[in-house]
């Protein structure tokens, strides 16, 4: 029998959870937490890798290059789909093993890829498919931790996982324009790119972008290996897990985390281009990395405030302020009749990521509250103990499942800007879609959530 695996899990009872339940919670946690910090980073590498491939010698479109910002999300949440679903089938421990290694496969390719100019644009398209494994990683993740947390401090656990994790997108573009900028692995795994600028010629070894992740990859995989534990009781057939897609709040709680997750990394993966298009001026590169980096951190902090407050009012006012913060881009980008401004250009988007980190947050503490408080109808002769282990088998597979719908907003917000300039030169039509949408996502979460007599407030505070 395999030391790893967890029969007796009790995290509801205080004794366990205080004499030995919280340090192996943690434990796993802290493991988890590098793990997807590097799925980001390799989900989100076209995001910087693109503003570079024209720089040295490649000849792509505008559209074609954000096409390539634009794939990684849609694979990473059509695969999500799936990866919601495995680790009550593999085990959290072995699952996060396998993920964490595929992440090799995407670095190394586009390591090799990106040195020859003459590299079809075909390749990378296939590459950029690759990435969404990264982003895949994420439903897996967020399910497994789940598992192991009481829900007193279930809210916490996810947003720190989530949040530290999302941390890696701003890790990759903080670090992207440095190590690409020196002779890591030169000459074993190839010369560098020269190209003149201002009639300077400079040199960049745009794989390193790639290979430099791959050494990391293998430590948290193995990390993960001889370091985490799979809880017994979690595990299930997709069968009894695929009973989320008859319940109504998975499809509203899936649609909230479009406008919360999706519009984070979505725009974090057309930012940086985005910025590079409208204001060419603007070395944007060196500071296009704070965008997920606030929106990283404030969703590991904000964690606690769903957990006090609420989730569903929390995220009421989140959708309130993205609404206020689209208004503000616009303003920033002429549409009211003002001159393009980048000094608000930029602090409208941190503010739009900001937000965005708050309502990942609060958007998945609703849900085991929401489960919770539903068991009662779905199950009304069962007792206490059969309710709990069904809401927490539901729980994380509503966790895991939303995350992919949600992930599909890392696809359209890309494909909108792109879609946008090249129909009129601006982001406008793009930005407003993203306004009507964060209206609509406003009411739902209202009528169904928020208000006075919704499930969450009529619930008992013990369910």
């Amino acid at each position: 029998m395999s030391r790893h695996i967890l029969h007796d899990w009790r995290p509801e009872d205080p004794a366990f959870w205080a004499a030995s339940g919280h340090r192996i919670a943690r434990r796993n946690l802290w493991i988890s937490i590098p793990n997807l910090l590097l799925a980001f980073s390799i989900w989100m590498l076209w995001s910087t890798a693109a503003t570079r491939l024209n720089t040295v010698g490649f000849k792509f479109s505008t559209a074609e290059l954000f096409w390539l910002t634009a794939l990684p999300a849609l694979s990473g949440a059509t695969l999500r789909i799936f990866y919601s679903f495995m680790v009550p089938i593999f085990g959290g421990r072995l699952w996060t093993t396998l993920s964490t290694l595929s992440l090799a496969v995407p670095a190394i390719g586009i390591g090799v890829a990106v040195q020859n100019p003459e590299t079809p644009y075909g390749v990378f398209v296939v590459l950029a498919l690759f990435c969404g494994l990264g982003g895949a990683a994420f439903a897996s993740s967020m399910a497994n931790i789940g598992f192991f947390f009481p829900k007193a401090q279930k809210g916490n656990a996810l947003a720190l996982n989530a949040g530290f994790g999302n941390l890696g997108v701003s890790v990759l573009q903080f670090t992207a324009p440095l190590i690409t900028g020196v002779a890591l692995f030169s000459p074993l795994l190839g010369a560098p790119q020269t190209f003149v600028e201002d009639g300077v010629q400079h040199q960049v070894w745009l794989q390193n972008a790639g290979f430099v992740w791959v050494p990391f990859i293998l430590i948290a995989a193995a990390a993960a290996w001889f370091g985490m534990n799979d809880v017994a009781s979690a595990r299930a057939s997709f069968r009894e897990q695929a009973v989320v897609f008859q319940r109504k709040h998975n499809w509203l709680i899936c649609f909230l985390y479009i406008g919360t997750f999706g519009s984070f990394i979505g725009f974090s993966a057309a930012f940086p281009l985005l910025g590079k298009t409208l204001f060419p001026d603007v070395n944007i590169l060196q500071i296009a990395f704070l965008g997920p980096l606030v929106g990283a951190a404030s969703r590991a902090l904000t964690g606690w405030v769903s957990d006090r407050w609420g989730g569903h009012n929390v995220t009421q006012i989140v959708f309130y302020a993205l609404i206020l913060g689209v208004l503000a881009v616009l303003q920033s980008v002429g549409a009211f009749g003002a001159e393009p401004s980048f000094s608000l250009f930029f602090p409208s988007f941190l503010w739009l990521f900001f937000w965005t980190g708050v309502g990942n947050a609060s958007t998945f503490q609703m849900i085991p509250a929401l489960v919770r408080a539903d068991m009662p109808r779905l199950m009304p002769r069962a007792t206490a103990a059969e309710r709990l282990k069904q809401a927490e088998l539901e729980s994380a597979a509503i966790v895991g499942f939303s995350s992919a719908i949600g992930a599909y907003g890392g696809f359209f917000i890309p494909l909108a800007f792109a879609n946008s300039m090249k129909a009129t030169g601006d982001p406008l039509i793009a930005l407003y879609l993203f306004l009507a949408f964060y209206c609509s996502c406003a009411v739902v979460n209202w009528a169904f959530y928020a208000r006075r007599r919704s499930i969450l407030n009529l619930a008992p505070k013990a369910a």
